[in-house]
């Protein structure tokens, strides 16, 4: 019974742990389009007449700091898809039986 209680509790703080980094992506996205948002506002304003939208300048914050988002993306959801859902719930019981063995054979 003790065991199931403990194995819970890291269930859960693996879980909380998680959540926390989802919503850090989040909010990261959000900033994101926020303040992308507002540099495409500032510069349409400070177009010249004839002026094109479409140049290097405008895409500089975008593009460098979508990198950025993708990467951050990645290290929040790939892991789940590559190692599957229980992956690091199993392999932390695997490391603890052997830790477990190990013990008991020198004793």
């Amino acid at each position: 019974m003790e065991n199931n209680r403990i194995y819970h509790k890291e269930r859960y703080q693996i879980a909380a742990k998680r959540v926390k980094r989802i919503k850090g992506f989040y909010t990261h996205a959000l900033i994101y389009i926020v303040v992308n948002l507002v540099f495409v506002y500032i510069n349409i304003e400070n177009l010249e007449d004839g002026e094109s939208y479409f140049q290097w300048r405008n895409f500089i914050t975008f593009s460098f700091w979508g990198i950025g988002l993708l990467s951050h993306a990645g290290s929040v959801f790939l892991p789940s898809l590559i190692f599957g859902k229980n992956w690091e719930s199993k392999k932390i019981k695997e490391f603890m039986d052997k830790d477990s063995n190990e013990i008991d054979r020198y004793e």
